[in-house]
C-alpha cells in the first residue's frame, strides 16, 4: 500500500480534480461567465477545419471509434485478462473497476446536467445524447490514468515507463481533441471528462492499491534463536530512486519484524562480493540483493555456505533465477517474499577455466557458442532501454554463428567429440518465456544438465525451437542432452563463453561442479 502521505496526495488530487469539475458545472448552468460563449469560439475553428479537410474528417471518425464505448470495454477485458495470466489479481480486479466507475458516473451525469451537443452551420456529424461531460475524454482519462498506475507498479525500466506515461498522455490528448476537432462536444465538455476520469483513479489507488501484496503468513516458530537483522545489497542504477526503494525496504523490514541494518551499494570495481562479506560479518540474518543476474550471482556466490538467507529482488534484464525459483518480478512482491517467505536450499555451481579466477559460480546457466555471443553483444545501453528486447537484436545478428568442435566429459567420464553452435550447463531449466530449454533440470537436485545445439542451416532454426519448446526427448546431432554432476568443456578455438547472462570473454575450456545445497535463498511459501 502507498504510505499515509502518498495516500493524502492522492485524496488530494483527487479533490481538486472534483472542485475543477463543480466550478465548470457552475459555469454551465448559470452562463456567468459566458461559458457557451467561450466553448463556441475555442470550437468553431477546429470543427471548420475538420469539415473542409476530408483526410482530417476521416482520421477524426477513426479515433472516435477506436476509443468507443465498445472499443474501451474490449481493451479492458483483454488488459485484466493478461493481468490475471501475469499473476497480478489485484490489478486485474482495479483496472475494470475504475474504468466502470467513470463510465457510470459520466452517464448519470449527462442524465442530470442535459447539457446539449454544440451546434455548426456546417457540421462533421451529429449526436443525439447529452455532452457533458464527455464520455470519450472520461475513457481515455481513466484509461491513461490506468495505464500510469499500473506501469509506475509493474515495470521496472525508467525509459520504457517514461514510454508508457508519454503513450498515454498523449492518446488522451487526442482523443479530447478528437471530439473538439469533430464538433461533438464543447471543450469545457472535454475537461469536465477528463476531470471525472481521472478522480475514479486517484480514489481508486487510494482506496485498492493494485500492487501485488502476499498473502498475510504466520510467522515460523523456530527453537534457534534469531537476529532478525536484514542488510540490503544494492546495485543502485538498477532502480530508478534508491533513496525511496531503501526507504521501502526498511517499512518492509520493520512491518514483516526484521530491522534494516545496513544497506551496501555496489560498484562498478565490485558488483556486491565485500558488500555480502560486510553484512555476513556484521551478523546480518538475512542479505536483500537487489540488481541484476550478475550481483545477484556475486552475493549468492559469496553468501554461500554460510548459513545466512539471501532475498533475490531482480532488476536486471534475464532474472532467470527469480523466474526459475517463482520469485516476483516487481520489486515490493519481491521485498515481501525475501521477508516473509521460506528458506530454500538450493544449488550452486563452481566454475574454472583457462582466463578465469580460483572463486567463480554461477547459479542459472554457463555456456559456450552462440549464447555467450549472444550476451556478449547486448549492447548495455540498449538493454538500459529495452531490456531483454536488447538480446532479441543481438540473437539476430548472432543467428548463425559458426560453429565450433568441443569436447565434453561427464563425472569423469571419457571425452566425446561434438559440433556445435552453442552448448549450455544449466542449473535450471527455462529461459525468458518459460522457454524450456533445459525441462528437467532442477535448481536443487545436485545434478547439472547439459544441452548442445547444432542447427545446420538458418532455417534449421524453426524446427529446432519447435523441439525445444515441444520438449522431446529424442536426442541427436542436432540437439544433445547430458546430465552429471561435474561437467567438462574443451573447444578447439577461442569460443565466447558467460554466466548468467554475464559475458567473461572468449576461452578454450570450462570446468562445472554442482555444490548440492550450498544457498538458502527466500523463496514464496
Amino acid at each position: 500500500m502507498p504510505s499515509t502521505r502518498a495516500r493524502y496526495r492522492l485524496l488530494a488530487g483527487a479533490a481538486v480534480c472534483l472542485v475543477v469539475f463543480a466550478v465548470i458545472t457552475v459555469f454551465y448552468k448559470t452562463d456567468l461567465s459566458g461559458l457557451d460563449t467561450l466553448d463556441h469560439r475555442l470550437g468553431a475553428g477546429p470543427e471548420q477545419w475538420t469539415f473542409d479537410h476530408p483526410t482530417a474528417t476521416s482520421f477524426f471518425l477513426l479515433v472516435e471509434r477506436l476509443f468507443g464505448t465498445v472499443a474501451m470495454t474490449i481493451y479492458t477485458v483483454v488488459a485484466s485478462a493478461l493481468l490475471l495470466w501475469r499473476r497480478h489479481p489485484r490489478a486485474a480486479m482495479w483496472a475494470p473497476v475504475v474504468m466502470l466507475l467513470a463510465s457510470w458516473s459520466t452517464y448519470f451525469l449527462k442524465q442530470a446536467l442535459h447539457r446539449k451537443r454544440p451546434t455548426w452551420p456546417d457540421p462533421v456529424t451529429t449526436l443525439s445524447s447529452f455532452s457533458f461531460p464527455s464520455g470519450h475524454a472520461t475513457g481515455a482519462a481513466a484509461g491513461a490514468g490506468v495505464v500510469i498506475v499500473l506501469t509506475a507498479v509493474l515495470v521496472q525500466r525508467r525509459n520504457l515507463r517514461r514510454l508508457l506515461y508519454g503513450v498515454a498522455i498523449s492518446l488522451a490528448l487526442l482523443v479530447g481533441a478528437d471530439r473538439v476537432f469533430l464538433g461533438v462536444h464543447n471543450p469545457s465538455d472535454v475537461l469536465a471528462g477528463y476531470c471525472v476520469g481521472a478522480f475514479w483513479v486517484l480514489v481508486a489507488t487510494a482506496v485498492y492499491y493494485p500492487a501485488p501484496r502476499p498473502k498475510p503468513l504466520e510467522a515460523f516458530t523456530t527453537p534457534v534463536p534469531t537476529t532478525k537483522q536484514v542488510a540490503l545489497v544494492l546495485n543502485p542504477i538498477k532502480v530508478a530512486d534508491p533513496d525511496e526503494f531503501t526507504g521501502m525496504v526498511a517499512r518492509a523490514a520493520t512491518e514483516a519484524g526484521w530491522t534494516l541494518t545496513a544497506t551496501y551499494p555496489t560498484t562498478a570495481e565490485d558488483p556486491g562480493r565485500a558488500m555480502a562479506e560486510k553484512a555476513a560479518i556484521a551478523g546480518a540474518e538475512l542479505v536483500i540483493v537487489c540488481g541484476g543476474d550478475g550481483t545477484v550471482r556475486t552475493v549468492c556466490a559469496e553468501l554461500a555456505g554460510t548459513g545466512v538467507s539471501v532475498g533475490v529482488v531482480p532488476a536486471g534484464t534475464g532474472n532467470l533465477l527469480a523466474r526459475n525459483l517463482g520469485i516476483p518480478l516487481y520489486l515490493q512482491a519481491a521485498v515481501d517474499v525475501a521477508l516473509n517467505g521460506q528458506d530454500r536450499a538450493i544449488d550452486l555451481v563452481k566454475v574454472s577455466g583457462d582466463g578465469l579466477g580460483d572463486d567463480e559460480h554461477f547459479m542459472v546457466m554457463a555456456g559456450m557458442g552462440f549464447d555467450a555471443a549472444i550476451m556478449e553483444g547486448a549492447n548495455e545501453k540498449v538493454k538500459a532501454k529495452v531490456g531483454w528486447l536488447a538480446y532479441v537484436v543481438s540473437g539476430a545478428r548472432n543467428m548463425m554463428f559458426p560453429p565450433v568442435r568441443i569436447e565434453i566429459a561427464v563425472d569423469g567420464g571419457e571425452w566425446s567429440r561434438h559440433r556445435v553452435r552453442t552448448v549450455v550447463i544449466g542449473n535450471v531449466g527455462y529461459l525468458q518465456a518459460g522457454m524450456p530449454l533445459l525441462p528437467d533440470a532442477n535448481i536443487d537436485d545436485g545434478v547439472l544438465d547439459v544441452v548442445m545445439l547444432h542447427p545446420r542451416r538458418f532455417l534449421s532454426w524453426i524446427p529446432l525451437a519447435v523441439r525445444v519448446i515441444s520438449r522431446q526427448k529424442r536426442v541427436d546431432d542436432t540437439l544433445n542432452r547430458m546430465t552429471g554432476k561435474t561437467v567438462s568443456l574443451r573447444a578447439s578455438a577461442d569460443t565466447p563463453r558467460q554466466l548468467d547472462g554475464d559475458s567473461i570473454g572468449s576461452g578454450r575450456e570450462l570446468h562445472c561442479e554442482c555444490v548440492h545445497g550450498k544457498l538458502l535463498v527466500r523463496v514464496p511459501r
